[in-house]
């Protein structure tokens, strides 16, 4: 019989570049719910795999509660349909939302780019007087 593999928070923070005290964040927000030995926290496979898709989530910018909200429609008796077809709903979205900022970035980009080109012409012309 084989021992089920946990993990120590100072583990999973090292795994996955965050601090302990995001872990403990998660903790507070009842996304991931470890296990105690004393004061000690135990995480299970589950638990990790839960962080990991936080993590993931928080990547793709996705808000916490978006994440918590994906996560909480997991159930494995079934083919997970409804928790794919939301997550690509909030891809989509995100998606738009990027696209918009994009626009928004190019946009704001030739506002400086005219802006600049002003202040140079304007420079230019008093270095021409001031020549004369």
């Amino acid at each position: 019989m084989s021992k089920k593999q946990t993990y120590s928070i100072g583990e999973l923070a090292r795994e996955f570049d965050v601090t302990t005290r995001t872990i403990r964040f998660y903790e507070d927000q009842g996304l991931v719910a470890p296990e105690r030995r004393g004061q000690t926290r135990v995480y299970t496979p589950a638990d990790r795999v839960t962080l990991k898709l936080i993590l993931r989530g928080k990547r793709l910018g996705f808000s916490l509660a978006e994440s918590r909200e994906l996560i909480g429609m997991y159930q494995p008796q079934s083919d997970n349909r409804s928790q794919l077809l939301a997550l690509q709903e909030k891809i989509h979205q995100r998606r738009v939302q990027l696209d918009q900022q994009l626009r928004d970035i190019q946009l704001l980009h030739q506002e400086l780019d005219n802006a600049e080109q002003r202040c140079l012409e304007s420079l230019n012309q008093l270095e021409s007087k001031e020549n004369v």
